[in-house]
């Protein structure tokens, strides 16, 4: 590098070859991205556009956090999950695409616009606010038992104005008063033994957002051990889970008392996702669509 630095983007865009990612270039552009505080197309239009020194500095400290494995959506700050920009930060889950599965989900059973629905274990709001945005008529609760994250997903509720939304701190259904026509969660669901926590971003994520005790089943039998004291007769819980947890997951719910336990598969064909009916017939204004939406 020249004396005094060569601070161009063409130059810096060279850094890729320090990074080992399967997006090294594109990792380097949102990096530059952050630290100048412009657009990719702005700096592929200008690349002997030169940064400061302090965009400079900005740029290689966040580079340096890259080549350590540190997850790009830690860096950035912000993650997309269902044509919604997020704010993410260390602390919270990363929002993922199978996760959509579970959305997409819930968004085709029949209830109307009066369902109230239970987000167990929010972290960035992903799920929450992405129930909310298609559907402004429901009302959404969300919780998480770390008060950062509540605090992350009130604040990402905001800024995409979705005042259908509440969110405060609990552990499970500890905090949680009333009954709910659709309960919803993406809990700790991986065992603290498996070598996938050792790779990749989950290095860097919470543990205890990963983590469950059981082999990994233990969060997902409680919360379907105890939905009954919070669903509506005919109301729905749907969980999201790993690809060898299904049989077992069904199985928690049809103990439990549940109906019309079925499976999702993912994007990717692996099932994901679990979701079983309350016995009892919900009532119309308690949040069934008798007609189309």
């Amino acid at each position: 590098m020249k004396q005094g630095g060569d601070y161009s983007v063409a130059a810096l865009m060279r850094s890729s070859a320090a990074l080992e990612s399967s997006s090294p270039r594109l990792d380097v552009e949102l990096l530059l991205c952050r630290a100048s505080g412009r657009s990719r197309t702005w700096l592929r239009t200008w690349p002997d556009h030169r940064l400061t020194p302090e965009q400079h500095a900005e740029f290689r400290r966040l580079l340096e956090r890259r080549a350590q494995g540190e997850p790009m959506a830690y860096l950035l700050g912000e993650r997309e999950f269902w044509s919604l920009r997020l704010r993410v930060a260390p602390g919270a889950l990363i929002p993922r695409p199978d996760t959509e599965t579970l959305v997409a989900a819930a968004l085709a059973l029949p209830l109307g616009p009066g369902c109230r629905v239970l987000d167990l274990g929010a972290g960035t709001g992903a799920i929450a606010l992405a129930l909310a945005s298609e559907r402004p008529a429901w009302r959404v609760h969300a919780v998480d038992i770390d008060e950062h994250c509540a605090a992350l997903t009130r604040e990402n509720a905001a800024a995409h104005g979705l005042d259908n939304v509440d969110c405060w701190r609990s552990d499970w259904y500890a905090a949680v008063a009333g009954r709910y026509h659709l309960i919803v969660s993406n809990p700790p669901y991986i065992a603290a033994d498996d070598p996938h926590l050792d790779v990749g971003d989950l290095r860097f994520e919470p543990r205890r957002a990963l983590v469950a005790a059981d082999a990994g089943l233990a969060d997902l039998r409680h919360i379907a051990a105890q939905a009954s004291d919070h669903l509506e007769a005919g109301g729905w819980l749907l969980l999201e889970h790993g690809y060898q947890q299904a049989d077992a997951c069904a199985a928690a719910l049809r103990q439990a008392g549940f109906d019309q336990v079925s499976c999702i598969r993912d994007v990717g064909g692996c099932e994901r996702v679990t979701l079983g009916c309350w016995p009892g017939a919900m009532s119309a204004d308690a949040g069934v669509a008798l007609v189309a939406e």
